[in-house]
């Protein structure tokens, strides 16, 4: 397994008119995990994009459990469980403190540049594999 925790402070643009982080601001913040870990395995984003591919979204959920509000102190935790094949899945869960705020997962697969799916590239693999925990 891979896990890694992004930290992030609530800015007050990120909240609606009740005080509470909106919705769509966990998608973002699910983006800036995914990133981390990309950089933390050493195959930063840029880099795959340099080498002519692309990591979309294909699916996405949360499931709101609590709100967020201005100036929380959060710790977005991101988990790869499964290796990935065509397609890889990752979990998230968004924390103030020890309080589970919000779940999510995304699933993504890889594109080239003309759009067409494509196979995760060997060297995505073998930094998945050297960065991969069994015990974590």
């Amino acid at each position: 397994m891979i896990h890694t925790i992004s930290k992030i402070r609530v800015r007050y643009a990120e909240t609606d008119r009740m005080d509470i982080v909106y919705h769509s601001n966990y998608l973002v913040w699910f983006e800036t995990a995914r990133i981390l870990m990309l950089d933390q395995i050493g195959l930063p984003y840029k880099l795959i994009e340099k080498n002519g591919l692309f990591i979309p979204v294909l699916e996405a959920r949360a499931s709101y459990l609590s709100p967020a509000r201005f100036d929380d102190r959060l710790d977005i935790h991101l988990y790869m469980r499964q290796k990935p094949r065509v397609r890889f899945y990752l979990e998230y869960e968004v924390k103030r403190s020890k309080e589970l705020l919000v779940k999510g997962s995304t699933a993504h697969g890889f594109i080239d540049k003309n759009g067409k799916g494509v196979r995760p590239p060997n060297q995505f693999i073998e930094q998945i594999n050297a960065a991969w925990n069994e015990n974590a």
